[in-house]
């Protein structure tokens, strides 16, 4: 980590010097229908200067200072020539560049506001739409890095959820599996357009190397691979944009909290066809809880080449890597109710063997642009996981809290690949137009585990006292475990494989000018898997109508039926294997852009019916069991607001109701009770301000809440006694930005507050807490 950080120090020093006789500029370069236009072609005449736009239309160049001609042609388009001027250690940001059909007259160049950090208009390549997200008929909210580094998330389990509208966090694995909920169940993990979701791994991604991430509400047909009908969040990777430049950062905070980073990009010959870009983190923290420590350190090269004026091909590496304590020690155990002790106290020991992970992931990705209608996309992706630690649980404890404790290994071994190739296009019948969308999706997903192995850690003679802990002596000793057997030989049932195929057809017709646009839809997926020694074999066809009507520019109403069909893997006591998940949407929303398009909000309400949904088995003290529920159904209505309402005033708002049953069961008595994983009551801030004038001129403030009322455990609860209260966080932060360099320093949880989430087992609750007041302090420069 030092010489991490020195490397960090040595290069901000560097940068800081050389950059200043140098500038750059940025932009993005649109269509007429505000969509951008991918491997256009940016120039500084009479230099060697230039570079091709992203996938996003955005474009970035650094070069001496001075005056220039900005030629920006695209295939089918008339170019646009523009003087501007670079300034020594300056950005210049362009805003939007609109370009016109060749065929139509070019009176002026466009050239917009700069681009608005917290807001984005079209969703990413990875998800397929070929459209503006006030156009498309579901609700979908992007955040962005600029929206992450602001609060200072580092991970996809810190804090991520305050953007968005319902979405929650009912479980923590000390950061390594993410478990969001949203609209009543767990929210499908995709990372750019693959549904990695598994029951553990991959690795919940760290942000150093994430550019966005995308929450789709409702079952998601267009992404073609199967997903929970409650919806999907898609992790977004950074990827080169032909700029040269980049990012170092420092952050330390609370809990012995370092964390250095750097992010830099460029061309790799003269022409700038070959591109990289290339992120780095390294990070140590201990914990609020005695004897928590975890350790992560992550790389991310990825290189582009523009094989000619239309086909690019990208090469993309992920390797995050994490030693930690023990697995299960974020867990309380004890018979006196949630939140019997402080927030330091653990049943865990010091000395237990670390548990570490390596998580890799490979992926090519190919993008032709077959002409100014047409783009096919191919993308192979491999996924490779490893663990190898233990988890701490208990096997008995009395109405004192006196607990056996004892350690199970944990090894696992996650292996999946999956291809896809997809066609976007748009097409012109009469006065009808059509946005198609044509897929194939493929993949096959591989998990074995080891964790049936177990030591006690305590003898029914001497237990471990949660009133009075005495650590550092277990009395049957610390364990060690047999691991002379490979990981194969020890999985026994815990094998889980998967293989799946889908295909997809989706046509947006667009009547009036495509201010009314009709989606019809569907999805054609067969499955096959191996749950706990129990084969499933299944197919399904899911189709998807929707319709939007555009009221105007910045105004949209919309409907939606779509379906969903998700094959699940659990252990039903008696060996069942359980059904697939069966699901459908109903949904009405409105979508409306304020401040010319700088500030996007939505409301929706939506109906999901669910079958088949498991949940824990409440009379199952292992956790290991689950219980197949009849139908349950979800309802509610979704507010969210984000984005620039006045120069330097940014805010993010949502408001969520959810209302989740049981609807259907095999024992009258469940139906009308709760399902788990949800809040009746989810609300959020974020509100930034920053001064753009003046002597203070950078200075600013932040300030944000998280609220959930009515929380439901991650257990089916029959004793509603052992409900969670509700919940309320508050945060916020100063920060100082001038030119490249940002300092920005921010306090969570400033009330203090004991936040926990937990649930109830057989005889005893078990809880996870939060941390209490907490900061954190970081500085990073750009160049």
């Amino acid at each position: 980590m030092q010489k991490l950080l020195l490397i960090t120090i040595a290069l901000l020093w560097f940068q800081g010097v050389t950059a200043q006789t140098t500038g750059s500029l940025r932009g993005r370069v649109i269509n007429e229908n505000k969509e951008p236009i991918p491997f256009a072609t940016v120039l500084l005449k009479s230099s060697n200067y230039g570079t091709a736009t992203d996938e996003r239309g955005n474009f970035r160049i650094a070069a001496p200072a001075g005056k220039y001609k900005l030629s920006v042609s695209g295939i089918g388009f008339s170019p646009v020539v523009q003087p501007i001027v670079i300034s020594e250690g300056a950005m210049l940001d362009l805003g939007t560049i609109e370009l016109l059909a060749s065929e139509e007259e070019l009176n002026e160049v466009t050239i917009h506001a700069i681009r608005n950090g917290y807001k984005v208009d079209n969703p990413s390549p990875s998800l397929r739409l070929n459209e503006p997200l006030v156009q498309v008929p579901q609700n979908i909210q992007v955040v962005t890095a600029e929206a992450l580094a602001d609060q200072q998330v580092i991970f996809v389990t810190d804090g991520l959820t305050r953007n968005v509208s319902g979405a929650t966090q009912f479980t923590q694995w000390g950061n390594l599996y993410a478990q969001i909920n949203m609209r009543g169940s767990r929210a499908s993990a995709f990372r750019n357009g693959m549904n990695v979701t598994s029951n553990f791994g991959p690795l919940t991604e760290e942000m150093s190397f994430v550019s966005e991430i995308e929450f789709v509400k409702g079952p998601a047909g267009f992404m073609m691979s199967y997903g929970e009908p409650s919806g999907i969040y898609n992790v977004v990777t950074k990827k080169p944009t032909g700029q040269s430049g980049g990012n170092v950062g420092i952050t330390l905070g609370s809990f012995d909290l370092y964390r250095g980073t750097l992010d830099i990009e460029g061309k790799l010959d003269k022409k700038g066809k070959l591109l990289y870009r290339f992120n780095a983190m390294g990070q140590t923290q201990n914990s609020f809880q005695k004897f928590r420590y975890q350790d992560r350190f992550s790389i991310a090269p990825v290189i582009s080449y523009q094989l000619d004026d239309k086909t690019k091909l990208s090469l993309e590496y992920i390797h995050q890597h994490v030693t930690m304590s023990n697995m299960g020690d974020g867990n309380v155990f004890t018979t006196k109710g949630y939140a019997a002790y402080d927030q330091s106290f653990t049943v865990s020991e010091p000395g237990l063997d670390p548990t570490t992970i390596e998580d890799r992931n490979i992926t090519a990705n190919l993008q032709h642009q077959i002409n100014s209608n047409w783009k096919f996309t191919a993308q192979l992706s491999y996924f490779n996981y490893s663990q190898e630690g233990n988890s701490l649980w208990i096997r008995s404890i009395d109405n004192e809290d006196n607990m056996l404790r004892y350690a199970s290994i944990w090894d696992a071994q996650s292996n999946s690949t999956f291809g896809q190739a997809y066609l976007n296009g748009k097409v012109q019948t009469g006065a009808i137009s059509h946005t198609i969308l044509a897929g194939l999706d493929l993949g096959t997903k591989e998990y074995y585990a080891d964790f049936y192995s177990q030591i006690n850690l305590d003898t029914p003679e001497s237990l471990f006292q949660g009133a009075s802990p005495v650590y550092g002596r277990p009395a049957n000793g610390l364990p060690v475990f047999d691991r002379s057997k490979t990981l194969h030989n020890r999985a026994n049932n815990t094998y889980l494989n998967q293989t799946f195929s889908g295909v997809y057809l989706q046509d947006e017709l667009g009547f009036l000018k495509n201010d009314l646009r009709l989606t019809l839809a569907g999805r054609y997926t067969y499955v096959y898997q191996v749950t706990y020694g129990s084969p499933l074999e299944d197919t399904k066809l899911s189709p998807r109508l929707g319709l939007s009507y555009s009221l105007d520019k910045n105004t949209s109403i919309y409907g939606l039926y779509d379906q969903s069909f998700v094959p699940q893997s659990g252990i039903i006591e008696g060996g069942e294997s359980p059904k697939p998940i069966t699901g459908n949407n109903m949904e009405l929303g409105l979508k409306r852009d304020f401040f010319e398009g700088k500030w996007s909000t939505s409301l929706s309400a939506y109906r999901i019916l669910k079958n088949n949904q498991l949940v824990s088995d409440p009379d199952d003290a292992t956790g290991i069991f689950s219980l197949e529920l009849g139908q349950t159904r979800t309802q509610g209505i979704e507010f969210d607001a984000r984005g620039k309402i006045l120069p330097g005033l940014v805010v993010t708002a949502n408001y969520a109701y959810t209302d989740s049953e049981i609807t259907e069961d095999i024992n009258p008595d469940n139906i009308g009770n709760g399902v788990p994983g949800f809040a009746t009551h989810v609300a959020n801030t974020w509100i930034s301000y920053s001064l753009t004038s003046g002597a203070l001129k950078g200075l600013g403030i932040s300030m944000g809440f998280m609220y959930q009322g009515d929380r439901h455990t991650w257990r089916y609860e029959v004793n509603p006694e052992y409900q969670l209260p509700d919940y309320f966080k508050l945060d916020g932060g100063l920060s100082w930005k001038k030119n490249q360099l940002e300092l920005r320093a921010n306090v969570f949880n400033i009330l203090d507050e004991y936040l926990y989430m937990g649930a109830s087992y057989s005889g005893f609750v078990l809880y996870q807490a939060e941390a209490p007041r907490n900061s954190r302090f970081s500085v990073a420069y750009s160049f």
